[in-house]
């Protein structure tokens, strides 16, 4: 019994037809028979019962077909089987991301991944940017988008984004205002969530709210952004966030804020892409990543 006996019996029982079998074999009909009657032979059982008109399978060719389905399906598996038995395991990369990214960055990310997919796997690690920041430095990301500045012995940076920042304020009272200068927002609490969720950009903010006369502290325990707008909305509060409406932290405003550019004060945020130098200068793979991923991330904003 050969293979090719199998293959035939298979096309011979869901056709229920030899001459439809011999046509789908691209054979003549009566090799076709012999080749069956032979397997009969070698298995000591009749698999069909046949007259002029009609091809029926017997208990023993109904019992036969899974069979030969299953051994035809493993031996068509070989070659596939074999190249991924003998491949190297395909490369998973896992690149850090910071809560709140640009739209605009979040597509250049995916154009990232798109041209990296046939060498390698890109999973997204999210934290912010201190957790990022100790990620690469652990060794347990390749390399992280975070939030500006990084100051770390061994990390290299490489800016992808800038954003201009703006108070969040209570649609109630600023509803109508294009602009808001910091000597208004004295008598406003700032509210900020929790420390570790802030770039420590935030620090340089800190500092020039407070040469401005803003002392009024509110500090969430919070990570959720979402939570900052709704106690801004409730009035006399004022918070700092991404100006453009395309930035991801828009999702976590509500109905009842206003964002406005400051007239005195001109933040904004960077976004860069950080990796640890000795990795790269050591694994000309992840050099090559680490390209490619500052072709695709960096250009305008948005």
């Amino acid at each position: 019994m050969e293979m090719f006996h199998l293959r035939y019996f298979v096309a011979v029982a869901e056709n229920l037809s030899f001459s439809k079998a011999a046509r789908q074999l691209h054979m003549a009909t009566s090799p076709l028979s012999q080749r069956v009657r032979d397997l009969e032979r070698d298995l000591g059982s009749v698999l069909f019962e046949r007259d002029s008109h009609h091809v029926q399978l017997t208990e023993a060719g109904a019992a036969l077909l899974p069979i030969a389905k299953d051994v035809l399906g493993r031996f068509d598996d070989i070659p596939w089987r074999l190249r991924e038995a003998i491949s190297p395991p395909r490369p998973v990369v896992y690149v850090g991301i910071p809560p709140g990214l640009h739209s605009a960055l979040r597509d250049r990310l995916r154009t990232f991944e798109q041209r990296c997919a046939a060498g390698c796997d890109i999973k997204r690690w999210p934290g912010g940017s201190s957790d990022l920041l100790a990620g690469v430095q652990r060794g347990e990301l390749a390399m992280a988008l975070v939030h500006l500045p990084v100051h770390a012995e061994g990390i290299e940076v490489f800016e992808v984004m800038r954003e201009p920042l703006g108070a969040v304020l209570p649609a109630a009272e600023f509803g109508a205002r294009t602009s808001v200068s910091l000597h208004e927002l004295v008598d406003h609490t700032y509210v900020s969530p929790a420390a570790r969720m802030l770039p420590s950009y935030y620090d340089e903010v800190e500092a020039r709210l407070r040469a401005a006369g803003i002392h009024r502290r509110m500090t969430l325990d919070t990570g959720d952004y979402g939570s900052t707008s709704e106690f801004v909305a409730n009035g006399s509060a004022f918070s700092i966030s991404m100006l453009d409406p395309e930035s991801g932290m828009w999702k976590h405003r509500s109905e009842n804020t206003v964002v406005l550019p400051f007239e005195d004060f001109d933040p904004a945020l960077a976004t860069g892409l950080i990796w640890r130098q000795d990795r790269a200068e050591t694994h000309s793979d992840l050099r090559r990543l680490i390209d490619e991923a500052k072709l695709a991330l960096s250009g305008p904003t948005a």
